[in-house]
């Protein structure tokens, strides 16, 4: 039964940054839109007891725009990591009041 459990991709986690623990949860998959052509995977972040949360935009992994199968999604704390980092860099306020920020991301959270 272990052996099961560790092959279940994770959707969802918590990252600590600098003391402050974030929530995260994958929202989308990377996806085809009829008006934008491939969209990369959404991950919401929330710092718990916050309010406002952050949208991290990934690009479309490559091998979808190069018409390859989809494979396995790839995330894992530290490109959560460097995404917190990234949007609390770019302003993201997370006590504050508001829609959620989106940020666009590379494929490393940065």
């Amino acid at each position: 039964m272990a052996t099961e459990m560790a092959n279940i991709r994770s959707t969802t986690g918590t990252v600590e940054v600098d003391g402050t623990r974030y929530d995260w949860q994958l929202q989308r998959e990377p996806h085809w839109s009829d008006s934008d052509g491939w969209k990369g995977m959404t991950v919401s972040l929330l710092e718990q007891d916050a309010r406002r949360e952050a949208l991290l935009e990934f690009p479309a992994p490559k091998r979808l725009l190069k018409g390859l199968p989809h494979g396995r999604l790839q995330i894992d704390d530290a490109t959560v990591v460097r995404g917190v980092r990234a949007a609390l860099q770019a302003g993201w306020e997370p006590m504050s009041r508001g829609k959620p920020m989106v940020f666009t991301v590379d494929s490393e959270g940065n």
